[in-house]
Formats: C-alpha cells, sequence, structure tokens
C-alpha cells in the first residue's frame, strides 16, 4: 500500500473507537506536556535570570575579612575603600559597616525585639556602585541622624520616608527606601546610615565590614586577583573576594537539577503512556480478527497487516503528542507572564517532543503490529 493508503487505512481504526483512541492518547498527551512545561518553564526562569545579569552586570565584587591565623576575625583597614579604587579597571568602590547599634519602629520596644534587621554604615557612593534604586544620602544628610532602610526592612519595621525610627539611643529620620538589590541581598535587611553620622552618633571605629568594588566585566577576574593584596596589603590572606553573581548562576544550576527531576517524572508518564496504547493496541488485534483474516483472504500481505496497525499505533501516538505540545507550550507561556518572565522554549524541545512521540508510537505498535500479522487467514475469519 502507498503511504497516503495506510494514513487512511490507520485512520479508520482509530475513528472506529474514539473514546478508547482518546483515553490511550491522554497518557501520551500528559507525558509530553509535561516534559514540555518543565523544559520551557526552566528556559524561561534561565532567560530572566540573563536578564537580570545583564541588567545588573557581573562586574561586582565584595571584599570581607576573614579570620587571623589564630582563629580571631580580622578586620580591614579604614584605607580599603580608597585603595580598591586606585585599581585600573575598577568604575568604582564603597563600603558597608556593620554596627552594634539596633534599630526600633519605637524607643518602648523591648531591646530583644529587633526584627532581623541589622544597622550599617554606607559610604556616600554604594548606591551607584550596587547600581541600586530608591532614596540616598546627599553629602549633606549623611552627616546628621537620617537612615535609609533596605526594601525587607522598611517591611519588617512598617516605616517610610518622612517616619521616625529608635537607632542606638536617639531617633532618627528615614530618608526613604531602597528598591530590591538581588546582587547585595544583605543590604535588602539593613537599615543604613552615612558614614559620617555613624561615627558621631554611634561610636563607628571606620573599618569596613563589606567592600563593593564594581570592575570592567572583562577584568573581574583579574581585580579579583589582585584586591586581596591592595585592599589589605600586610595580611592579603585575611582577606576574602567573593563574586555576587556567581550565587545567582549556583541558584539557576540548583533549578537545573529540579528540571531533571520532572524531566524523569515526565518520562515515567510518557512510558505509562506508551503501555497504555501497546494495551489499546493488542485489544485491538483481538476485537478485529475478522477484519485481518478478511483482508488477508483478499490480497493484503503480512507486511501490509504490519503496516496497518504500526501506522494505527504512530497516528495514536501523534495525537496524543500534539495535544501534550501544545498544552505544554500553554503551561509555559501562562507560567511565564503570571511571574514576569520572558516566555521561552528551546527549539529542540518540540523537535525532542516529536521525536519521543514517534519512539514511543513505534514501540507501542511493534508487537501488536506483529501479532495481527501472523494470524492465519483461515483461523481468523472463524473467529468468533
Amino acid at each position: 500500500m502507498s503511504p497516503r493508503d495506510l494514513l487512511r487505512v490507520g485512520a479508520v481504526g482509530l475513528r472506529a473507537r474514539p473514546s478508547r483512541a482518546l483515553l490511550s492518547a491522554l497518557g501520551i498527551a500528559i507525558g509530553i506536556a509535561t516534559m514540555v512545561a518543565v523544559i520551557g518553564i526552566s528556559a524561561s526562569s534561565r532567560a530572566d535570570l540573563i536578564r537580570q545579569l545583564d541588567s545588573l552586570g557581573t562586574g561586582l565584587l565584595t571584599v570581607t575579612p576573614g579570620q587571623t591565623v589564630r582563629g580571631e576575625q580580622a578586620s580591614l583597614p579604614r584605607t580599603a575603600v580608597a585603595m580598591a579604587g586606585q585599581i585600573g579597571p575598577v568604575r568604582g568602590a564603597a563600603a558597608t559597616a556593620q554596627l552594634e547599634a539596633r534599630i526600633y519602629r519605637s524607643d518602648l520596644i523591648p531591646p530583644e525585639r529587633t526584627g532581623g534587621v541589622s544597622v550599617q554604615a554606607a559610604t556616600q557612593r554604594l548606591l551607584d556602585t550596587l547600581q541600586g534604586t530608591g532614596a540616598w544620602f546627599s553629602p549633606a544628610t549623611s552627616r546628621y541622624p537620617t537612615v535609609v532602610l533596605g526594601a525587607v526592612a522598611a517591611q519588617r519595621l512598617g516605616a517610610r520616608g518622612g517616619d521616625q525610627v529608635w537607632v542606638g539611643e536617639r531617633w532618627f529620620t528615614v530618608l526613604g527606601v531602597l528598591d530590591p538589590l538581588p546582587l547585595a541581598p544583605e543590604i535588602d535587611r539593613s537599615a543604613l546610615v552615612g558614614w559620617p553620622a555613624a561615627a558621631e552618633h554611634l561610636g563607628f571605629d571606620g573599618h569596613p565590614t563589606t567592600v563593593y568594588v564594581r570592575a570592567d566585566p572583562e577584568s573581574v577576574t583579574d581585580v579579583a586577583a589582585v584586591l586581596p593584596r591592595t585592599v589589605n596589603p600586610e595580611h592579603p590572606e585575611e582577606t576574602t573576594v567573593a563574586r555576587p553573581s556567581d550565587a545567582l548562576a549556583a541558584r539557576a544550576a540548583a533549578a537545573g537539577a529540579l528540571t531533571n527531576l520532572l524531566l524523569g517524572l515526565g518520562g515515567v508518564a510518557l512510558l505509562v503512556g506508551g503501555v497504555g496504547i501497546a494495551n489499546t493496541m493488542v485489544v485491538s488485534v483481538l476485537e478485529r480478527r475478522r477484519e485481518i483474516g478478511l483482508r488477508r483472504a483478499l490480497g493484503a500481505t503480512r507486511t501490509d497487516i504490519r503496516l496497518q496497525f504500526l501506522t494505527e499505533s504512530l497516528l495514536l501516538s501523534a495525537l496524543g503528542g500534539l495535544a501534550g505540545l501544545a498544552l505544554g507550550a500553554l503551561v509555559t507561556t501562562g507560567y511565564a507572564l503570571g511571574h514576569g518572565f520572558p516566555p521561552t522554549l528551546d527549539a529542540w524541545a518540540p523537535a525532542g517532543a516529536v521525536a519521543a512521540t514517534l519512539l514511543v508510537g513505534v514501540t507501542a505498535g511493534i508487537y501488536p503490529a506483529a501479532r495481527a500479522a501472523r494470524l492465519s487467514p483461515t483461523v481468523a475469519l472463524s473467529a468468533p
């Protein structure tokens, strides 16, 4: 038979039992939809991560003190920020310093209820170095008892611009709130005080806790290599350099591991769907023995019978595969738009779905097709 005849004969078998065909295709549809949706959601999340990294930049480095040879907490020199700014490819340097003071919404709140908000001194260029947005100090307000709240800190304190908060042993005025900083989440949970004001009102000694360095992305590795000896020439071994964008990349890797797990579950669903198709085809062969015997008696060869049932299995699998592909793409688009991600589906995902569908269809149809081809015309026609 020609390919066109094979398709027509195979489609007749499916149209004769539409409910059974629909239920059998449902297993394939669920498996394909799961795999396509998992791949699409992962690709959309990855695209959003890349977009974040592109907007935030990958040239941010952080310098923090490590430990001394005796296991004690080390400290960075007061000149660390100025020294970091002397490195050629460095575009900006700033610092924060952890303070012992605590912040409260009111002076009547018990001291132990800190709300998880820390108080840090901040240099004037911190917001520019982090490429953040929101309220910030001017050279004048950084000398007065004023404070800028991180996004999380403002929520926990229930404070906003113009409010008074209790810091240390006096009232500070809230200048405003920063927008979230994905590359510096520690700032989101902090209340920031100007560097001069921290020294005058909160007993700050001038030693930074964290130095933020914005370098040319193409030179960031070289800058990271020289930073310890530059910011702390006497004890470079007591200095730790990190790249915050690596944390986002690690998060993407963790998401990739979860994606592989979900793909495995989708593969199991696809396997179950294939078993369902094989079972449907075996039952179909048993029910259609008279048809098979009549076709053999009219001249159909064993190859014709085998190809007929194999085509029927492929059509059944393709029906489920196309439905699953459409459903998976719909789920991906809905999830991405709902979370603000750009809807993304790798080009190989639809191709992989089609290949998996064809593989399942062929595998599930081999045994039923062979069984149908082995039927003797005499025995088939005499079947009840």
